[in-house]
């Protein structure tokens, strides 16, 4: 596997891999949907939110994060807190729309895999509340 690119829960499965590649706009635009963040914040989220099965490497997420600054689906300022300066991401108007309709394409598109999936691999049992 590339060094810059997303490692998949720790098993180092070529096709998580490679799966995960082909959705990384849609994961750091769902970050940035509840407001902005710096890119070490983005990086935490990131890893937070999919259990550590996500773990962006700076050589991913930063080239990343410009080519959707490029596209204008984000965009950037400097802020100084805590004593560093900081270039701080949000989405845009163009990207809060490109992220819900990337959304309902994927949420349609996992719906269809668990529905072929399920005599194979059963669904999960809810977990008690």
């Amino acid at each position: 596997m590339p060094p810059n690119s997303p490692t998949a829960a720790r098993g180092g499965d070529e096709s998580v891999a490679d799966f995960l590649r082909g959705n990384l706009d849609l994961m750091v635009l769902s970050v940035l949907a509840d407001g902005p963040k710096y890119g070490y914040l983005l990086q935490q989220r990131l890893r937070d939110s999919s259990g550590a099965r996500l773990d962006f490497q700076a050589g991913t997420l930063y080239p990343l994060l410009h080519r959707l600054e490029a596209d204008k689906l984000v965009r950037t300022k400097w802020e100084t807190t805590t004593g560093r300066r900081r270039k701080w991401y949000e989405l845009t108007a163009a990207g809060r729309k490109r992220l819900e309709h990337q959304a309902r394409a994927w949420h349609d598109y996992a719906e269809c895999l668990r529905r072929l999936l399920a005599p194979i691999v059963p669904a999960p049992s809810p977990s008690p509340a």
